[in-house]
This record gives C-alpha cells, structure tokens and sequence, in this order.
C-alpha cells in the first residue's frame, strides 16, 4: 500500500508540472525575496557593527559628550579614580579630505587618541609608522595615519592630505596607515588634533578599563551622584555602540523583511489552490483508494506529503536564488537597499547556514498549511457517494462566521502598542484580515451573484457563467484566493506609498519656504559636526546683495540623549513669530512661558522620550550642563529624522552655546530678481569658499528622488505578488477546464459553438476574478489603514495622511479583471478544440 501510495502522489506531481510548477515558484519566489533581504541586511549590520567595534575598541566604559566635547579636566579626573586602571582619551571631529588631481572630496572622520594607552583598548586604531616614517612620528603635529577606506579614496601613494576643516585648508603627512576598518578615517595625536581643530581642552570622548571584580553599575552611580560631575556626560555600556547600530534601521529591515513574506503568504495560498483542486479532480481517486482500504488519516497524510514535497522543491530553489539575489545588490545597491542606514559600507556577503534552514523551513511550512484544508477535504470525502459522482463534501454553513470573527479579531489586534519597537501586533493584524477577508469570500460570491443571477436569466451565455460562478463558489473561492491576497497586498502598498508621498511633498513645502539654499560644498556627511561652514559676517553679506530680500539660518548638531539610541539632532534655525510658518505642525503652537527657552520637537521624540507640549523636557536640561529649563512649545511632522530632532531659534542656540556659525543659508528673492544673477553673485561672494546652491524645485525633485528610490524594493515586491496570483489563478483555470472536458462535450451536442463555450469561460474567468478585485481592493484598502495609521508610525515615530489614488487602483483591478479573463479564454481554448465525442465517450 505504502509504495502505492508513493507512486500515486509521484504521479500526481509528474503529470501535472504547469500547475505544480506555479505552486513552486510562488514558493520559490517568496523564499528567495526573503532570504536575499536578510541576507543583505545582515551583510550590512555586521560589517557597519564591525567597524565600529574596531574604531571603539573594547573598553568597559565610555563617556561621552551629549553634544559636542567637554573639559579634559574630566579625564584627569576619572584617570586618577582608584577603581579605574587605565583612561584612553579621544577626541573625534569631522573634516573633509580634497582628493588630489581632481575636485573630488571625501569625508573623513579624524580620530585624536594617546597612543600610549591605546594598545590595551583600541589596538585597531593604533598608528603603525611607515618604514621611512620618524619614530616620533605618532606624537607629531600635522601628521596622519590613515585607514584602508581613507588609502583607497585619497590615493595609495598620497604623502600629504589637504584637510578643509570651516573655511580653512591645511595639509598634512601621511605617516602610516591603522587597521580599523569602515568608513574613512584617520588617526592622529590628541594634542595635535586639539590644535588642528581649534578645540584645545577638549575631549569628545573617554575609554575606560575598570579594575577586576569592579560592579560597573554601581561604579556609574558613584560617578554620576558625585559633586561637580557634568551632567552633560553620557556613561554608556561598551554594547550600547552596537545597539545604536542596530537601532538605526531595526525598523526599516523588519518592514522590509515582512514586505518579502508577502510573496511567501500569497505562495501558501496559491499551494492551498493548487492541492485544493488536485483534491477536487482525484475526488474519485481517492474514494477508490479508500475502499481498497486506505483510511482518511491516511488521505490526510498523502495530500499533506505532496504539499511539503512543492514548499521543499521551492524553498531548496528559494534559497539558491536568494544567494544570488543578494550577492548582486551587495555588489550593484550596496547594504542599505535606499534606506540611506549605511553610507560608506560596502559589505560582503555573509551567508549563514542557520537563516537559510531558517527561511526554507518557513517555505516548507508556508506550504505545509496552504495543503492543510485540502487535505482536510480529502480526509473528509464521503467514498461511497464520491464513487457515484455524489461526493462534493457538502459546504460549511458557519464559515462566514469564522471570517467575521477573524476580521474582528484583526481590527482589535491593529490597536495593539508596539512590542519593543517593532508593530508586531499591526502585522498580526494584516494576516487575520486577510486570511478573515479570503474565508468570506464564498459567502461573498453566494451574496453578490445571487443579485445578479435574475438579471442574466434571459441571456444563456451570462447565465452559465454567472451561475457557475454562484453554484461553484467554493471552488471560485478557491482559484482566486491567491489574486485575493497578492491584490489586496499590492492595493495597500500602493495606497501606503502614495500617502507617504503625498504627506512629503506637502511637508518639503512647508520645510523649503524659500527661494534659492546655499551650503558649503565640503559639508558632505558633516553637517552635524561642530565645524560649521559660514560665519555671520559671510551671511550679512549675503542678505545686502541685489535681489535678495531676507535670508534666513539653520545649525544642526548632534545630541545624545540615551546611549542606547542613536542620537537626535538639534536644529538651530531662524523662526518667525509664528512657527506655525516655518514648521510642519501639528497643531498650534503654545505660548512659551517666561524663563522658558522654547522648543519644538519632531514626533519621534514624544514617542520616545516623552515629550509632550506644554512639558518642560528634562533630557535636554541635562545635555546643556543643567540649570536651564526648555518648554515644549509644539509638536512637528519631520520626514528624515527617524530618531528625533529638537528645534529652537537661532537666537537661543546662540546665547546657549555661544556659536554663531551657521551650515545652510536660505534666500528670499525680492520680487522681479533673476534666480540666475543672484546664484552668481553669491557665488562671487563667496569667493574661494566652494559652496553648492540649489532652488527650491531642484531640491523638491532630489528628495522625491530618494524617496522613489528608497520604495524600489517596494514596487518590485508587489510587481511579484501580482504575478505569483495571477500565475496562480492562470494554473487553477487551466486545471479546471482540463478537468470540464466531458461538459464542453456535452455543450457542444446541445448546440454550442467553439466561440459560445470559449465565451463561457471567459465570463467565468471574469465573473471570478471581478469578485476577487473586489475582495481584493477592499481587504486592502483596510490593510492600508493598518499599514499608515499603525504600523507607520510605530516602526518609523512619524505620521502620514491617508490619500487613497483612486484611479491607479481602478487600472491595478481592471488589469488583475482582464488578465484573469484572457487566461480563462486561452486555457478554454486547449478544451474546446478536443473532440467532443471523445470527451463524452465514457458516458454512452
């Protein structure tokens, strides 16, 4: 019996290839989608968490600056500390490196250090002198020791290395290089860089190495409830570097690791439509194996062995596909797939044995319950009347409660919080929905074409179809239960994606308010270092050129609140007397009270630090030394910022920090003034100062550009869920008509045509996949709530209005309407072209 049933099954599988094959390749597809998207994330976090451990060494403790340095005093502070045994300072800024023979420039961190303490804590960054090199090389002035990545860019043989530090330029020797690997940085003396960086007492960090058996927590507490300790200092955990890594795009890789499942959860149903009708056509099969003694558990098994046979084909091929798919988007997109979360890192691929079980066995399981329900249907058939052609199991009555109760249940997990910063509940929220909204839909189509079966009564051909569609509806359920699930997926990120568009733009209108902006052509990735470009006395002189109206400022700087997160920014920016004008907020602003300084936070920073309008913020007190006390005035809607950004005026920045330097430089152009002569003459004064201006329109249409290239993944996602259903619904029609041989026969002896019964099908074929449009754009358009109002702003602390692009999904359903009935008629054709007498022989 047992090699029976083996050949029965091989058999099955053997002479049905195209339509086991769709069940495969959604497997297949979704597999490799989802590994290639792990594997290059993983790529990239290793080797970015990599290059941090490298440059920070493994040192017990570190303190580090809120913002900006603070007084090396502190070191010889905590060096003299009886329970620490070593203290390596560092001081860390940014500069930008001038590629010689070209006009290229790079930017390069520079790292100060002690190269006497350095070995024990961060040997990677030890300078190792070249052989011509002077033996005192690591404690001369304007001398440096670059990295791989700094040798690469800058040039192997490069002796000097002009640094543009502000508005200054220097050069420097090039005495060496260190191990550390990353992005581009070189290493030099502390003291030396104090002095090239204008920052002379200055520390931006301390390593520290505790004696043995010293509780660090308690050794924290003691340093921070000490007398004259900085508030300002931020003592951190050596892992909490690499939690900052991984914290920047936790969010961005878990949303798009579930994006690549959605070709994996449209698979389990396309294998559920396969088997279901592979089920439906050996009805009889399976009855007379019954009787020779086969039992239900047994039948059970068999349709479940097939089901773990196609998810085990196609996760094998997944995880091949997947290999190749992610070592060419390492070498072509690099690690971060438009996120933007690893600039600098070209990471090579990492593949790991446990993630490609992890991810096959997902595939094998994802097959394993779409053959679930089938066999359920092939252990529950009735053997006596199917052997009499009576045996369709009769159809469950309740199963519409089961969806509404499914559909419920999705509704109440969508108001579920965040668990650890991912929407874990949202996401379980989107596959009740669907699977509730997939149950439904025989109900559906008994509700919708039970309406419409009066009005064809009259016309045969409608009729049939319609009728079909009516009577059949379970298994019109089935067949496009897969263009269900892809469309409904594929109707939801296009509405996501559109609102998120929609939302930036208006919000670059709100945040771009002028006419012409000017940034120095060196800032590269520095913008928040504190070397900023232009003094006031270059601004002034901007404002009094001819045709500029008013000029306006902005100053960004780095701030660590928590050294467990990645740090927010704190934007110093000219605001008017309403910030309602120059901030995208939400709602109004708030009276600042008197001896307040008011500030304006992004959401992130509510969501993550708890703060609300109308509350004085704590966090920030402490990151300026204490003693000030800073008001929520309003809350605002920022787009690039994940992590939070505080903005206040510029005139408070100034009297806080003393720094008057500003980084970009907005215009208003005075009404008549020609954008072109204006760009000339600033360009003009700022004489060898290389700067970049861009216009408003220009600026509008490089951010939609990275916004479009950021969502390609997105888009090429949902090209393939649409493809995987409609593949799947093409192979369910195919299997269908081959199996409605007898009745086109009989059709055709009642006086039907070859272009009558290819018309049937066809109004089958749309009659089916017009209830799944339907089904499909309103599981959907309820997705993308979930997906904009939950998921959104739990994964990414920010908010989008919710815009639904009407006539895009108009097209997106009428194409999914066409496509569904040009399949039907092609696999109708195959069937009618047979003999008819030959189709109902059996019967005379």
């Amino acid at each position: 019996m047992r090699a029976l049933l083996r050949t029965f099954s091989w058999q099955e599988l053997r002479h049905h290839p195209w339509r086991n094959a769709a069940a495969v390749l959604a497997v297949m597809l979704g597999v490799a989608l989802a590994f290639s998207v792990q594997l290059i994330n993983a790529s990239a976090l290793d080797e970015f968490a990599s290059a941090v451990r490298s440059v920070n060494g493994q040192p017990d403790l570190e303190l580090r600056a809120a913002q900006g340095g603070f007084d090396e005093a502190v070191f010889a502070r905590v060096a003299q500390h009886p329970q620490v045994t070593l203290a390596s300072p560092v001081l860390e800024s940014q500069a930008v490196a001038l590629v010689a023979g070209s006009e290229r420039r790079i930017a390069l961190r520079v790292i100060g250090v002690d190269a006497l303490v350095l070995p024990t804590i961060a040997p990677a960054l030890m300078p190792q002198p070249a052989k011509d090199a002077d033996r005192f090389a690591l404690f001369a002035p304007d001398t440096l020791f670059l990295n791989a990545a700094a040798r690469t860019a800058l040039g192997e043989a490069a002796a000097t290395v002009q640094l543009r530090i502000g508005t200054q330029q220097h050069a420097l020797r090039v005495a060496g290089q260190v191990a550390a690997g990353g992005s581009a940085l070189a290493v030099m003396d502390i003291g030396a860089a104090q002095d090239l960086f204008g920052r002379g007492g200055q520390l931006t960090r301390i390593d520290l190495r505790l004696a043995p058996g010293i509780d660090r927590a308690a050794f924290i507490r003691s340093l921070q409830e000490s007398p004259g300790w900085p508030a300002s200092i931020q003592i951190a955990e050596p892992g909490d570097a690499a939690e900052r890594v991984s914290n920047l795009s936790r969010a961005y890789r878990v949303n798009l690791t579930v994006l690549a499942l959605v070709a994996l959860f449209t698979g389990a149903f396309l294998v559920f439509s396969v088997l279901a009708l592979s089920v439906a056509k050996r009805a009889q099969q399976f009855a007379l194996l019954g009787v020779l003694g086969l039992t239900p558990r047994e039948r059970l098994r068999l349709v479940l062995a097939e089901s773990l046979v196609l998810g085990l084909f196609g996760s094998v091929a997944g995880i091949a596909l997947g290999t190749a798919l992610a070592a060419v988007a390492l070498r072509v997109l690099g690690g971060d797939l438009g996120g933007g979360y690893f600039d600098g890192v070209a990471p090579t691929l990492r593949w790991s044995s446990g993630t490609a079980l992890l991810y096959g066995g997902l595939g094998v399981l994802a097959a394993g319950v779409g053959g679930w329900w089938p066999a359920r249907a092939a252990q529950a058939l009735p053997e006596a009347q199917t052997l009499k052609g009576l045996g369709a199991a009769p159809a469950q009555g309740g199963a519409y409660k089961l969806a509404l109760l499914l559909i419920a249940a999705g509704a109440a997990l969508a108001t579920a919080p965040a668990v650890f910063g991912i929407p874990i509940a949202a996401y379980l929220s989107v596959g009740f929905l669907l699977v509730g909204g997939i149950a439904a839909l025989p109900w559906l189509i008994a509700l919708l074409y039970g309406r419409l079966a009066p009005l064809a009564a009259h016309r045969v051909l409608p009729m049939l179809a319609i009728e079909r569609a009516r009577r059949m509806r379970g298994t019109a359920a089935v067949a496009v239960s897969g263009v269900v699930a892809s469309l409904s997926l594929a109707v939801a990120l296009t509405v996501m994606v559109a609102s998120f568009r929609e939302s930036v733009t208006r919000w670059l209108d709100v945040v771009l308010p002028a006419d012409l902006y000017v940034r120095s052509a060196t800032a590269g990735s520095s913008s928040q270092s504190e070397q900023a470009a232009f003094t006031p006395a270059f601004v002034q002189a901007l404002a009094q050129l001819p045709g500029v109206a008013r000029t306006g400022t902005l100053r960004t700087r780095a701030l660590l609140l928590d050294p467990a997160r990645p740090a927010v920014t704190l934007i110093s920016r000219s605001l008017d007397d309403e910030a309602s004008r120059s901030l995208p907020l939400l709602g109004a602003a708030l009276p600042v009270p008197a001896g307040r300084v008011g500030i304006y936070v992004s959401e992130a920073m509510v969501e993550l630090y708890g703060a609300k309008p109308g509350t004085e913020f704590e966090a920030l007190n402490k990151a300026f030394g204490g003693g000030k006390r800073f008001f929520v005035a309003g809350v605002w809607r920022d787009y690039v910022r994940q992590f939070g950004a505080i903005t206040m005026d510029a005139r408070d920045f100034e009297r806080l920090t003393g720094d008057r330097s500003v980084s970009d430089i907005s215009l208003w152009l005075a009404p008549g003034a020609s954008e072109a002569q204006v760009q000339q003459a600033v360009r003009e004064a700022a004489a060898a100062e290389p700067i970049e201006i861009a216009s408003v329109g220009q600026l509008r249409a490089t951010s939609l550009r990275i916004f479009d290239r950021s969502f390609a993944v997105t888009y090429w996602l949902q090209a393939v869920a649409i493809g995987i259903g409609l593949f799947g619904i093409a192979a369910s029609f195919s299997a269908q008509v081959l199996a409605r041989r007898k009745e086109f026969g009989l059709l055709a002896h009642l006086g039907f045509t070859r272009t009558q019964v290819l018309a049937v099908v066809a109004g089958e074929g749309a009659a089916w996949t017009a209830i799944g449009a339907l089904a499909g754009l309103a599981l959907g358009l309820a997705v993308s709530v979930v997906l904009v109002h939950v998921v959104n702003p739990q994964s990414f602390h920010w908010t989008m209005d919710l815009l639904v692009p009407w006539a895009r999904l108009a097209a997106l359903c009428a194409a999914v309407v066409v496509a569904g009935t040009v399949t039907a008629w092609l696999a109708g054709r195959a069937a009618a072209a047979r003999d008819a007498v030959l189709a109902v022989k059996e019967d005379w």
